[in-house]
């Protein structure tokens, strides 16, 4: 098993702050990151991951600070996951399962370089 990578999966999406989810939504959606997560768990894959808040703040080159996330093309990053696989085939195959695709959001799949 030494011959397998860590490949970073980056999830971005869209807000949308006009639309609240109902608690039945939300269920749903914890249920299927639960069995994506489980999962890769399950099979060794998984090596971490996390979700990032609707908090945060950019600090620019110049130091000077703006207030809130950082919105490419109208998405944001949602989280990111870590798997270890043996190709970037392999770990897009399992991105392939991410509930963020059903949200009309996108999985990045990229390597990882030891720094």
């Amino acid at each position: 098993m030494s011959d397998l990578k860590n490949f970073m999966m980056i999830f971005r999406f869209e807000p949308n702050p006009a639309y609240q989810p109902t608690q039945e939504e939300l269920n749903e959606q914890h249920q299927q990151w639960g069995a994506f997560i489980g999962n890769l768990a399950i099979t060794e894959k998984l090596v971490s991951t996390n979700q990032l808040g609707f908090n945060g703040r950019q600090l620019n080159s110049d130091l000077s600070v703006t207030e809130g996330i950082n919105l490419v093309g109208g998405q944001t990053l949602g989280g990111n996951m870590i798997v270890r696989g043996q190709s970037i085939d392999e770990a897009l195959e399992m991105a392939k399962g991410c509930p963020i695709l059903n949200m009309g959001g996108t999985v990045e799949v990229r390597d990882i370089l030891p720094m």
